[in-house]
């Protein structure tokens, strides 16, 4: 049996024993959460959540159900290969004893049972949960117009109205979306570290219709993007970074992932796993006339052309891969030493970028917004977030530290 109603099978056991062995703390990345809005008057919207169980081993994977909704039409999917997960609703006790901290013995959460357990050394388990929150306090009506409010705790987030409305006030500074059914849909990235206090009012309009022209093609929901890339810089008198980068692919055929190599870069020890698995990839370096002999999708190869080509099984129709490609530039144009200063120059597309100083240098300057954080080796870290879908031109310079006497 792979589905259940929340109300209709809740477990419960007895808190752990003192003294027993501890487990590891549940860890998770990736959330995207969308909100499907419902029948104006009815309270009830759609939740689709996309989350990634990242704790090495874990069996399970635990989603808070929020207090004051009524959730039903429960389903859970494994997003890499599309198939329902079996799940169960259970008290904070055993969501404790599977490392969910939590004082609140009337907090309830749905237990996700795992195709397997998430692999070792960075391995994941991507997690589809879909279900009907009923909800007055955060969705309702003032005459004709219809308010969404709710803090949302998720990075990432989107909204559609229901048939018929059209957005009228958004507190939050989001992308508005067209659906391709017509329906319209605000999207955002919250890029701050608290929650995002969000209000949106709709009213009744006639004649909105989806775009069949051109410019829809354009048009792609950045928050929904989860592309990340993490640089680990070198001493600069290397001009070396080490990098990996996270991407999942969905198109049904697909079996290669092509990094093209920016002019002015040499590129060295590729590797690559499939996260849902843990294997291996295989790989290959490709220059000039090779790329075209090997019938990849390049344009405008030329000789001194260079691409990093990553191979995996063919993705299933309905069906996904998350891979993660490690490689190591050296670039002495956008990475360098101007005197005793470290000066990284580059720019990001990725909606999701980190910069990791290498060790013994100190911040001095970033020309774009960054959240920094000092990591337990002691080197800087700096995270970069674009909700926009264009580039950033992330400037970065660093001092060594003087040695205390």
């Amino acid at each position: 049996m792979h589905r259940f109603t929340l109300h209709a099978l809740i477990a419960f056991a007895l808190p752990v024993a003192a003294g027993s062995q501890s487990v590891p703390r549940q860890t998770e990345a990736d959330a995207y959460t969308r909100y499907e809005l419902l029948a104006p008057g009815s309270a009830k919207f759609k939740i689709i959540y996309e989350v990634t169980a990242t704790t090495a081993g874990a069996r399970y994977y635990f989603n808070p159900i929020r207090k004051g909704s009524i959730a039903t039409d429960e389903t859970v999917f494994d997003r890499a290969t599309g198939k329902p997960l079996v799940f169960d609703v259970v008290g904070q006790a055993v969501a404790s004893a599977n490392g969910v901290p939590g004082r609140d013995s009337t907090q309830l959460y749905i237990r996700v049972t795992l195709t397997h357990p998430v692999p070792a050394n960075g391995g994941e388990a991507r997690v589809l949960i879909v279900k009907t929150y009923e909800d007055p306090k955060s969705y309702y009506m003032l005459g004709d117009t219809i308010v969404f409010t709710r803090g949302l705790g998720i990075k990432r987030n989107a909204v559609v109205l229901p048939a018929g409305y059209e957005l009228a006030t958004s507190s939050f500074p989001s992308q508005v979306l067209q659906e391709a059914d017509g329906r319209v849909g605000i999207s955002f990235w919250n890029n701050t570290p608290s929650e995002a206090a969000v209000t949106m009012r709709a009213v009744p309009t006639r004649g909105l219709r989806a775009s069949t022209s051109a410019v829809a093609a354009r048009l792609d929901e950045r928050a929904h993007q989860n592309r990340e890339i993490v640089y680990d810089l070198q001493q600069p008198e290397t001009h070396a970074f080490a990098l990996y980068h996270d991407y999942t692919e969905s198109r049904a055929g697909t079996s290669v992932y092509i990094n093209e190599v920016r002019a002015g870069s040499s590129v060295s020890k590729p590797s690559a796993r499939n996260l849902d698995t843990g294997d291996t990839l295989v790989w290959q370096v490709l220059k000039g006339n090779a790329i075209t002999q090997a019938g990849l999708d390049v344009k405008n190869v030329t000789p001194s052309s260079e691409v990093v080509a990553f191979r995996f099984p063919a993705v299933q129709a309905g069906q996904s891969t998350r891979i993660r490609m490690f490689e190591t530039y050296t670039d002495s144009a956008r990475y360098t030493l101007v005197g005793d200063e470290l000066v990284w120059d580059r720019s990001f597309g990725r909606p999701s970028n980190i910069v990791i100083l290498p060790a013994g240098w100190m911040l001095a300057n970033s020309s774009i917004p960054a959240t920094v954080s000092t990591q337990p080796d002691g080197r800087v870290r700096l995270e970069f977030i674009n909700p926009r879908p264009d580039e950033i031109a992330v400037l970065i310079t660093a001092r060594r530290r003087t040695p205390s006497r």
